[in-house]
């Protein structure tokens, strides 16, 4: 069996690799996260709530939404703002 000698070059170098992979990763992942309006079916999964509900959260102002035609989205900061506001402490 042959032995192999790494170098600290080979180290920085597979150092700034890895960096690039991460980053790359990072990039790819925290862009679908960051998605601004919400349908009813994501918001209904992300709290976990059924329809009337959401539908409840909607009509006591409790969740401010925007209806465009038929669909109804819901601003992910407000859906923050929501949870923050009724959190017990």
């Amino acid at each position: 069996m042959a032995a192999e000698i790494i170098t600290t070059d080979d180290l920085r170098e597979f150092k700034i690799e890895l960096l690039a992979d991460i980053e790359q990763l990072l990039k790819q992942s925290s862009g679908s996260k960051t998605k601004k309006w919400l349908k009813s079916y994501e918001v209904k999964k992300l709290l976990n709530i059924s329809p009337g509900t959401l539908q409840h959260l909607r009509v006591s102002g409790t969740l401010p939404y925007t209806k465009i035609g038929g669909t109804i989205y819901y601003d992910y900061s407000d859906i923050q703002k929501m949870i923050a506001d009724n959190k017990v402490q």
